[in-house]
């Protein structure tokens, strides 16, 4: 689900999907785009605007705006979270994330672990498997 989410991104470059489900529903969703109220367009000349948000941090700050908390929830990515994310993810009381494509860094995934936090790599394709 969190792969079909990620198809409202208006990125071109990549496009991420993000899922909060706690007590076996889904309490906040995400993609990687411009804030509210901004274009549409999270690319300039191939490179991505520094404001453009990550999915993890769509998904977090809704929270932050309902009735809902993320404690003790599980996040569905489609990639493997930065550091950024991984620092709002611990701070939002999430205890597990489960991503589908691996980044070229892993420091985000270091501190996760560092804050026990359960990681499953759940690739897309099986024969990615580790």
């Amino acid at each position: 689900m969190a792969t079909i989410w990620a198809e409202n991104s208006y990125c071109k470059r990549r496009q991420v999907g993000a899922l909060i489900v706690k007590n076996n529903m889904i309490i906040s969703d995400g993609y990687n785009g411009t804030p509210s109220g901004f274009e549409n367009i999270c690319e300039e000349n191939d490179v991505t605007k520094p404001y453009v948000l990550h999915a993890e941090a769509n998904a977090i700050t809704k929270i932050a705006r309902s009735n809902n908390n993320s404690d003790g929830a599980t996040l569905y990515v489609t990639d493997e979270p930065c550091i950024e994310c991984s620092k709002l993810i611990i701070q939002a009381g999430i205890r597990r994330v489960v991503y589908a494509r691996e980044y070229r860094l892993h420091d985000g995934l270091q501190l996760l672990k560092r804050a026990g936090i359960d990681i499953v790599y759940m690739p897309e394709n099986e024969s990615e498997s580790k």
